[in-house]
């Protein structure tokens, strides 16, 4: 009897998300600057404590925005077999999930705006399960597309109600 094991998907996603998940990151932390130094010039008397507050969140914002685009790139992965879609995203928590086609009921595309200006798209794969879809995101338009057409024709082939 052949042991079967649970290996991570083969296909990376598109390396352009690296530059988008950036960009978000570089984003949020300027905002969160943002705020900090309109309380900061808001007091009366500043404190020494903002500025290191401020400083710190600097650090933070920097190892973030470094780290987290390309560690995601590395974990962030998919691969459609001939009776399962595979799964493998996270950060910190990494989880893996796999959806057999015949349990498929709806695929859907989406992108941002900032997707889109990165020509990036999200597929999200939705079956009975409680564990909620399979989301599959940073894929380029293209290969998103063809995805769904592929899951499409896959599940209708597979029949059943995805149930």
């Amino acid at each position: 009897m052949t042991e079967l094991r649970l290996r991570a998907p083969t296909h990376l996603v598109s390396p352009r998300a690296i530059a988008y998940w950036t960009v978000r990151a570089v984003l949020c932390w300027l905002v969160i600057g943002a705020v900090e130094i309109v309380v900061w010039l808001g007091r009366q008397h500043p404190s020494g404590l903002h500025l290191t507050l401020l400083m710190i969140t600097v650090l933070l914002a920097a190892a973030h925005v470094v780290v987290m685009p390309q560690w995601r790139y590395r974990v962030h992965r998919w691969e459609v077999g001939d009776t399962a879609v595979y799964t493998q995203a996270g950060w910190f928590t990494q989880e893996r999930r796999i959806a057999p086609v015949a349990r498929i009921q709806t695929v859907d595309t989406h992108r941002g705006p900032l997707e889109q200006l990165f020509g990036l798209s999200n597929v999200t794969v939705t079956t009975a399960s409680a564990a909620g879809p399979l989301k599959i995101h940073g894929l380029e338009r293209g290969v998103a597309e063809l995805l769904v057409e592929d899951l499409t024709v896959r599940t209708q082939a597979a029949g059943g109600d995805g149930t």
